[in-house]
């Protein structure tokens, strides 16, 4: 068995042998070829060395996650809300409350009803700051499935789910219980077809279904939406559209056509957002046999953060509240070391590393990091000291 410096130098030896070939047939005398050869392995058994400090394994990926509804702060009292204007025409029948902000706008009411309150004020300001909120969050949120088109036809369980532009041209079934969540992120548009519907089963609740649409959206004539819909810009319903739920518009108009509302009732609190943490300090640096060590190991990620470091070198360990890697190495050679950072929102972050612990030179007594151009100028003023006399025997004149 070669020990870890033993190995390099015959894996150098190996790549080196056209080099050291050239060297031995240089004129001179064998034992300053032998010096020679030994100062070129010693310096390129150096170099491999640094250069086996880490390497490492790319992690999963970082997911945010949210353990129960989208919080909608005081916009959760609207069936409507703009920014621009709210346009009604027919019987529109409002379950909850009415706003408009910043605009002042409001047409078609009546013949539309609201029975809750109508709010151009601050209630209304404050509803859509707290609506730009929950669509942020919703946005945010890590896929479960994604590249997402037509809706129609399937069984949805929850999770959330996004697309570029969204739309439903039948049935779209969303099965659960009451204390299960979906959000759809529609990078783009949402729009439903003419008589499409959304189908609750298992319990679940419109009060936990949640559409962050990144343009506008448009329910078509005679359609069902169930959930919440927060649009960036504007949505508009066709005639004879039934809500169950609310029509958040950030920056545009609301526009209505004899649709009715049923505003979701006994609604839980928000669920609390949860980002899984991704480790940002990079490969730990190389250590040195018998000399202290310290490496701070640190990551992104909400709440309190664990760590672990799975075969670390003798004589290293890792503080698992701070991620620190500390002590003094007794071993010198490359250990696979891989790093964890949990917070109990999956997946944790985890990453493997070559970790070298380098030993000192015999020969030297200097380190593998700083024998390295030691070497390397060894070999340089070797080359020079054979070369120079050989050129001065060639270039001498015959007496």
């Amino acid at each position: 068995m070669y020990t870890c410096s033993e190995w390099l130098a015959q894996c150098v030896r190996a790549q080196s042998q056209p080099l050291l070939m050239r060297v031995a047939s240089m004129p001179g005398s064998p034992k300053s070829h032998s010096r020679l050869e030994r100062a070129a392995v010693a310096s390129a058994t150096a170099v491999l060395a640094v250069g086996l400090i880490a390497a490492g394994l790319s992690p999963a990926s970082a997911a945010t996650t949210i353990d129960g509804p989208v919080g909608l702060g005081t916009a959760a009292s609207f069936s409507v809300l703009g920014a621009t204007a709210v346009t009604n025409t027919g019987p529109s029948v409002l379950d909850g409350d009415l706003g408009l902000s910043p605009g002042t706008s409001i047409t078609g009411f009546p013949p539309g009803t609201v029975l809750g309150t109508t709010h151009a004020d601050a209630i209304a300001a404050q509803a859509q700051a707290d609506t730009g909120t929950a669509y942020d969050v919703a946005a945010s949120l890590s896929p479960t499935s994604s590249g997402l088109t037509d809706l129609v036809g399937m069984t949805l369980t929850p999770g959330v789910y996004s697309g570029g532009a969204l739309t439903l041209s039948g049935t779209l079934t969303l099965a659960g219980s009451a204390d299960s969540v979906w959000v759809f992120q529609a990078a783009s548009s949402l729009i439903t077809s003419s008589s499409s519907s959304i189908v609750l089963t298992g319990g679940a609740s419109s009060c936990n279904v949640f559409w962050q649409v990144g343009s506008s959206a448009t329910l078509g004539t005679a359609s069902t939406m169930v959930g919440t819909i927060m649009a960036l810009t504007s949505i508009s319903t066709g005639t004879g559209t039934n809500v169950q739920g609310r029509l958040l518009a950030r920056t545009g108009a609301v526009t209505l056509d004899s649709t009715t509302f049923v505003q979701p009732a006994g609604c839980a609190a928000a669920g609390v957002v949860t980002s899984s943490p991704t480790i940002t300090s990079g490969a730990p640096t190389g250590a040195t046999l018998g000399t202290p060590y310290e490496f701070q190991v640190t990551s992104t990620g909400t709440g309190t953060i664990s760590y672990t470091g799975g075969g670390l070198p003798p004589g290293l360990t890792m503080d698992s509240a701070t991620g620190t890697i500390s002590g003094t190495p007794t071993s010198a050679g490359t250990f696979a070391v891989t790093i964890t950072a949990d917070n109990g929102a999956p997946p944790p972050a985890s990453v493997t590393y070559q970790f070298a612990v380098r030993a000192l030179l015999a020969e030297t007594g200097t380190t593998s990091t700083t024998a390295a151009p030691l070497a390397l100028g060894a070999v340089l003023a070797g080359i020079v000291l054979l070369l120079v006399p050989h050129h001065r025997r060639r270039g001498s004149p015959r007496h």
